[in-house]
């Protein structure tokens, strides 16, 4: 299964290339024209020389992760691993997480002091990332260097996994939710629009591939195709909820980086409901998505964001819905009709 494969791929950001393999793989598969640039995007394009609109799809590769600083020496630290956040990772879920590391894959566990051996002050607060270490059960420095370095990406080892009710578990559905979303919308449509595809590296560090994907394709309309945030469970009232799993993708207003178009965003909206596609607005202005880079480009780019609500994002495990990645789909696959046939204008 693709979404499977997807998210189980190690691709913390920075060191997306078993994603970009897959990707790669998928749309060579689709016969599309396919690039990969310098800084590790790849772009696909279909009708590229077609006159009219240029329309941008996005998606980023890259997850949420670790990278280790230091090997420990010594008694007491001898083989412990030190380590830094790739992209914005809450320590506070950290602790005793497994998760592998670097690309020979080598399996640790988040480790810190026992509860047992804690002060009373120290058990009221979160344990501070610099006191984390992960345990890849080295017996010192040495035996530890045989298998790991400064500089190793780490993600976390969760497995993709079905739940009842239409709901899965896994460790990056942000972004490879919409890494799927893109590669299926892309199988499915065969209108008569110039479509690009850009699969970006780095937004969970500050949107830096889309920067540059964008800067190449100069597109007339973007989407961002994202997981975003979902809390939708205990003690949230209903206007906390900034996105209801199981209720449909959801349409940003405004975002950190990002006021959208109110236009383009009551187009998407329409459009769904037209379909009979279920829709929601992402009530939150926290956050971001490649979009906030894409529209900067050039004279601007008009667009937004369509977005799959995830629970627990940037943590170690995520839950979705595969009702609303599906809808998803159908919703670009939409947007992308109506925009062929005279429907949008910039």
């Amino acid at each position: 299964m693709l979404l499977k494969e997807l998210t189980e791929a190690f691709g913390p950001t920075g060191f997306e290339d078993e994603v970009r393999g897959i990707v790669r793989r998928e749309l060579d598969g689709m016969g599309l024209s396919v690039r990969t640039d310098v800084l590790g995007n790849v772009i696909a394009s279909a009708g590229a020389h077609r006159p009219g609109l240029r329309v941008m799809l996005d998606a980023h590769m890259d997850e949420v992760g670790l990278m280790v600083t230091h090997i420990g020496e010594g008694r007491d630290e001898g083989g412990l691993l030190r380590f830094r956040p790739l992209g914005g990772v809450d320590p506070r879920v950290l602790v005793s997480k497994p998760v592998v590391v670097g690309e020979r894959r080598i399996p640790g566990v988040i480790g810190a002091k026992p509860v047992h051996l804690q002060e009373a002050s120290e058990r009221e607060k979160p344990i501070p990332m610099e006191k984390l270490y992960i345990d890849i059960g080295a017996r010192d420095a040495e035996d530890a260097r045989r298998h790991v370095k400064p500089g190793d990406p780490v993600v976390f080892a969760t497995k993709y996994e079905e739940l009842p009710h239409r709901m899965a578990k896994a460790k990056s559905f942000d972004d490879r939710v919409g890494c799927y979303i893109l590669l299926e919308a892309l199988r499915r449509w065969k209108g008569d629009l110039a479509v690009f595809a850009a699969f970006t590296v780095q937004e969970e560090i500050g949107l830096r591939g889309a920067h540059a994907a964008a800067y190449q394709i100069e597109p007339d309309i973007a989407i961002a195709l994202e997981g975003t945030v979902a809390h939708d469970v205990v003690d949230t009232p209903s206007h906390g909820q900034s996105t209801v799993v199981g209720k449909g993708p959801a349409i940003t207003v405004q975002d950190a980086q990002t006021v959208a178009s109110r236009r383009f965003a009551e187009f998407l909206w329409e459009t769904a409901k037209a379909r009979n596609i279920p829709v929601q607005w992402r009530r939150v202005k926290g956050g971001s998505n490649d979009f906030g880079a894409i529209h900067r480009i050039g004279k601007g780019v008009l667009g937004g964001a369509i977005s799959v609500p995830v629970r627990y994002i940037h943590a170690p495990t995520q839950v979705v819905s595969l009702d609303d990645v599906m809808h998803a789909v159908d919703l670009v696959v939409a947007v992308l009709d109506e925009i062929a046939k005279g429907g949008f204008r910039p």
